[in-house]
């Protein structure tokens, strides 16, 4: 089984279909935390549907047009990264991330999301890195702001909400400026 350690307690590993009910698992514990911020379509409430969201994310893998990855601290799923959309012929994808409130703050989700902007960059060529977040979201815009990328504007009242119209704000970072934030220092002899 493949998985990317970000750090002694912390893996990256593909969510597959069949982590269905490690996944409805943890929605469980996570679905009050990121209800508000994630399409309803994400947050499975049983296994049929936790299955169904894996795999639509595991035909987007195989289409090249997105995919998912669950963060596993010290063994137990607690949130993950995914492209949401990914467009090689276009250069653009959509990046986003979901934790459960045991996992926030625990600093492992910026790495995670580094890791696979880094590979859509390097290995994969995408040209625009999109962020799209609901205004409200103050941790997403933060997350947003830490990995480098630019506001680059607020969409009003995009779709409907609990307590009204939405705005939803579009954060990018371009391959350019991604390769230029992350290259290293160079060598002092």
């Amino acid at each position: 089984m493949f998985a990317l350690a970000l750090n002694e307690d912390v893996e990256l590993r593909a969510l597959d279909p069949w982590r269905a009910e490690e996944f409805l698992a943890h929605l469980d514990r996570a679905r009050d935390h990121i209800s508000p911020w994630v399409a309803p379509s994400f947050v499975a409430t049983d296994l049929p549907s936790a299955r169904a969201v894996l795999q639509r994310y595991a035909d987007r893998w195989a289409a090249d047009a997105g995919g998912i990855w669950g963060l596993w601290w010290r063994g137990t799923l607690v949130g993950g990264v995914m492209f949401v959309s990914f467009d090689v012929t276009v250069g653009l994808c959509e990046v986003g991330c979901w934790v459960e409130p045991a996992a926030q703050g625990q600093g492992f989700v910026a790495p995670a999301i580094r890791r696979v902007v880094d590979w859509a960059v390097r290995e994969r060529g995408i040209h625009r890195v999109e962020w799209r977040t609901n205004a409200a979201n103050v941790r997403s815009i933060a997350l947003a702001r830490r990995l480098g990328l630019r506001h680059d504007g607020t969409l009003r009242q995009v779709y409907p909400g609990l307590d009204g119209r939405v705005d939803l704000e579009i954060w990018s970072v371009l391959a350019d400026e991604w390769r230029a934030a992350s290259a290293p220092p160079p060598t002092v002899h």
